[in-house]
């Protein structure tokens, strides 16, 4: 059970912003999740956070798909099961990808995506999730080669910052889980595999 309280969106129902932001989570998840619930504590910074994200996701120079795919798997990097589900959700059925190959994805990582932008997209992502002070100027002059500009660039790194504070807040305040069963327990057997290799 989540540690804060969850609020309904329907208080907000004369808010514009907060109102459209729901719309387009609806349109890309087919309903309010948890997370957004919780994040309406603080509805100032739903609007600036949200938005931000909104921002991310639709003005810069990756794909939704390509954005998709590295939320994937920062989370899934982070152990988090409820954004690995999230956006496992949007994979499937905003941009109606294959369930088999998005469970694939999960168990596998990066090694299953075919096309080699994407994949590369992803791997730096990883990259800088797990060791920014790692990248050099090759790893840079690498994304301008798949077309990225310094907008792009720009984009790439918020994203995985993005995502990764998404995980923080999920995890830490355990959100109710509202997806498929079978993104969390794919999402949780891989966890477990990973901490026996560590192990």
């Amino acid at each position: 059970m989540a540690r804060i309280k969850l609020i309904d969106p329907e208080k907000f129902d004369d808010d514009p912003v907060i109102k459209g932001i729901c719309s387009w989570v609806t349109e890309m998840e087919g309903r309010i999740p948890n997370h957004f619930k919780i994040e309406l504590n603080f509805p100032e910074f739903f609007k600036a956070k949200l938005g931000a994200t909104k921002v991310l996701w639709e003005m810069g120079e990756l794909s939704i798909g390509e954005i998709q795919y590295i939320g994937i798997a920062v989370s899934r990097a982070n152990q988090c099961p409820y954004c690995t589900a999230a956006f496992s959700t949007i994979l499937t059925h905003g941009l109606k990808v294959d369930d088999q190959y998005a469970q694939q994805y999960i168990e596998k990582g990066s090694a299953v995506i075919e096309d080699p932008r994407t994949r590369h997209l992803v791997e730096f992502a990883l990259k800088v999730n797990s060791e920014a002070f790692k990248t050099t100027d090759e790893d840079i002059d690498q994304l301008r080669a798949l077309g990225l500009t310094d907008k792009g660039i720009l984009q790439l790194i918020h994203l995985v910052s993005d995502f990764t504070s998404y995980n923080q807040l999920n995890l830490a305040l355990d959100t109710d889980y509202d997806y498929r069963e079978v993104w969390k327990e794919l999402a949780f057997s891989v966890f477990s595999i990973n901490e026996k290799n560590i192990d």
